[in-house]
């Protein structure tokens, strides 16, 4: 039987207004368009957009928002009673390691932060940091899937895609989940596009990846040869047959989405290059983000992009800092100082300035800001010519900003020397919970059927979101 048709006049004349009715009215549009925004499941929700910046490879808690004085006292000694199996590279386990970064107090709130973020620290009043994450791996492949999909394996919907399913798109001319990746020639994250594929979701809600390079998506540029009038017939067209084949199948659904993705690629022709060109903005805005320095322009371009889609309605944008390999990433098996001073010093002013930017605009409360890897690091040395610190799954921190979290709120802690979450412990369940909370999304209600279940990004063990870290 049809579903039948009511515009969203007649649906709220007859149900008198209601709330519960928007939402119906609102569940028939995304019958029609996957993409059409939806009513949020939850009063409460303020982030409207979700900017992910995924600090990939694993940064170390010990060494930029989690000060151990502790550590720097036990600097050098047997950490007694640990599995070497804990990290990665048994084998090259050595004593505790003080942090080789000054740390200092920030803001009001007192903030204790690591010299590596000189600007952003000037942010931690408007910064809610939780200190008491952990996680279940300590390989980056799995952890990283954790991370961005609630489980270790591949084959699932990340969390942007979630997102995209639960409240659609403020936008009907650009992607409504864009990932960027580190365009300086350094690789994906492993894994690569699992990390942002729609899993057993319809695939238009997976991630548009921009190109580090060149034109950042494929076959924007019309052909000389197909004009405007020419190239819309062929998409009515081909959207009539294939209405016309399959009306009243099964897969109805899935083909009124195919048709809207290929809409929304007919509307980007002209709105994405626009979106897209960071060189149009202001001068001193492109000299706020660090456009033009050698050592950040890269991550500046990518931020300046992140401010652009929040304006432009885009929903959910994911931010990779690091590429794939060892150093090429946050994953600083060896020499800490070098490699988390190479990577803060990339992203630290466009991080910052992304702050500024949003809260000038008054679109800061409106965007949660999420930092944070896929793991934290052991507070021991990873023995070498120039010591590092291997993988910890035991304990990271996470920063949120922006979207209804309190500033300067700093929840839960480690131990005294930073190697196990010990006071109000957040799984990574706990924190996608939380950041769907943000967004006015109920994790146990946003769910899809497969396989027979009503699976969800959160699973089954009764995850809770941290309601302490909202204002």
């Amino acid at each position: 039987m049809n579903t039948p048709f009511y515009s969203r006049r007649e649906l709220l004349a007859r149900a008198g207004g209601g709330f519960g009715m928007l939402a119906f009215a609102s569940m028939l549009e995304a019958a029609k368009n996957p993409f059409s925004p939806k009513v949020p499941m939850q009063v409460g929700g303020k982030a409207k957009s979700i900017i992910w910046i995924f600090t990939n490879g694993g940064p170390s808690q010990v060494d930029t928002w989690d000060y151990k004085p502790e550590l720097a006292k036990r600097d050098g000694q047997t950490l007694e009673g640990f599995d070497p199996k804990t990290g990665f590279f048994p084998g090259a386990v050595g004593g505790m390691m003080k942090s080789p970064f000054e740390f200092k107090q920030h803001g009001q709130s007192g903030t204790w932060c690591s010299d590596l973020f000189p600007k952003t620290a000037m942010h931690v009043d408007k910064m809610c940091f939780i200190h008491s994450c952990w996680t279940g791996s300590n390989n980056h492949s799995p952890a990283l899937f954790m991370m961005n999909t609630g489980t270790t394996r591949m084959g699932y919907p990340c969390v942007g895609s979630w997102v995209n399913y639960g409240l659609g798109s403020e936008s009907d001319s650009l992607p409504s989940f864009v990932v960027m990746s580190d365009p300086l020639n350094r690789g994906l994250p492993k894994g690569s596009a699992a990390n942002w594929g729609a899993g057993f979701l319809p695939s238009v809600y997976q991630g548009t990846w921009l190109k580090p390079s060149g034109a950042p998506i494929d076959n924007l540029a019309v052909p000389a040869s197909l004009t405007p009038q020419r190239q819309r017939a062929q998409l009515d067209l081909l959207a009539r047959l294939n209405r016309q084949a399959l009306s009243g199948s099964a897969i109805e659904s899935e083909l009124n989405a195919r048709i809207e993705s290929f809409e929304l690629a007919y509307r980007m022709q002209t709105s994405a290059p626009e979106a897209f060109d960071v060189k149009s903005e202001p001068e001193h805005i492109q000299k706020l983000y660090g456009v033009n320095e050698k050592h950040c322009g890269h991550f500046a371009s990518q931020c300046l992009t992140a401010r652009r889609m929040v304006e432009r309605g885009v929903r959910f944008i994911q931010l990779y800092s690091g590429g794939m390999e060892n150093q090429q990433s946050w994953d600083g098996h060896k020499d800490i100082l070098g490699n988390h001073r190479g990577f803060a010093n990339e992203s630290d002013q466009p991080v910052a300035a992304l702050i500024s930017d949003l809260e000038q605009r008054g679109l800061l409360d409106q965007t949660l800001i999420v930092w944070g890897g896929e793991f934290g690091r052991l507070p021991i040395a990873q023995k070498g010519d120039q010591p590092g610190r291997d993988h910890n799954p035991h304990a990271f921190t996470v920063w949120m900003c922006g979207g209804g979290v309190k500033g300067g709120y700093h929840h839960g802690e480690t131990d005294e020397i930073g190697f196990k979450a010990a006071i109000d412990k957040v799984s990574v369940h706990d924190l996608h919970a939380t950041i769907l909370a943000a967004a006015g999304l109920d994790h146990e209600r946003l769910t899809f059927k497969f396989q027979g279940l009503d699976q969800r990004l959160t699973g089954v063990e009764n995850p809770k979101v941290v309601k302490a870290v909202f204002a």
